[in-house]
């Protein structure tokens, strides 16, 4: 479990495919401190797994983790290289104050960034969304977008053929994460939210219950 807020920013050392799947080393300094194997570490919002640990030729401290089929097709993972920055964030301890939301690490899929607009002391993004993604975000509610905790600024009715959201980043978060360096084009991993997920899911099953139920009352003359 995490909070997304972004402890560092990352540097992906090396990516080696296994068949299907691969496994990636990163560099970070403060998340692999106290690393031990075994530990949880979100990259870029992907829950991964510490199975080595070491250093780098400069002395920092990396950690390499496997990441399955399922999360290269899920998220950008599968698009790292050497040199890519990524967000990274240890599992919450119980101690810690929840900064953000509560945040799985399961990514659901990627939006686009559409647009860019600078404010005063902000900027705004604007991101295309799948159809399949969009009824699980909301005004004002929280969203994660490559690891990092944000709240939703506006977003397109539900009558638009093309789904959009907003996000309103502080110059904090451009500068502690990797969001500040997106131009329109990339993409990144989305994590809506959980209870959004799980109410999309009882209605899933409501609404052929209803419609059976429907179908067997009978009609008064």
């Amino acid at each position: 479990m995490f909070t997304g807020l972004i402890e560092e920013i990352g540097e992906v050392i090396a990516v080696e495919p296994n068949g299907d799947s691969l496994r990636i080393t990163v560099a970070g300094p403060l998340v692999t401190s106290d690393a031990t194997h075994g530990a949880s570490i979100a990259v870029s919002g992907v829950c991964l797994t510490v199975v080595e640990q070491g250093t780098d030729e400069s002395g920092r401290g990396t950690f390499a983790a496997d990441v399955m089929a399922q999360s290269i097709k899920m998220s950008t993972i599968g698009e790292l290289v050497p040199g890519s920055r990524v967000n990274l964030e240890r599992a919450a301890r119980l101690d810690t104050r929840l900064g953000g939301h509560i945040v799985q690490g399961h990514v659901d899929g990627t939006a686009t960034l559409l647009t860019s607009a600078d404010g005063d002391a902000w900027r705004t993004l604007r991101f295309a969304i799948s159809h399949e993604l969009a009824p699980l975000l909301v005004d004002k509610g929280s969203v994660t977008l490559s690891g990092t905790s944000l709240t939703v600024s506006a977003i397109s009715p539900a009558s638009e053929p093309e789904q959009w959201f907003e996000v309103s980043l502080i110059p904090e978060t451009l500068e502690a994460t990797t969001l500040g360096a997106l131009t329109p084009g990339d993409r990144v991993n989305v994590e809506t939210d959980l209870i959004a997920r799980h109410v999309e899911r009882m209605l899933g099953f409501r609404e052929p219950a209803d419609q059976a139920s429907q179908a067997a009352t009978p009609i008064s003359a």
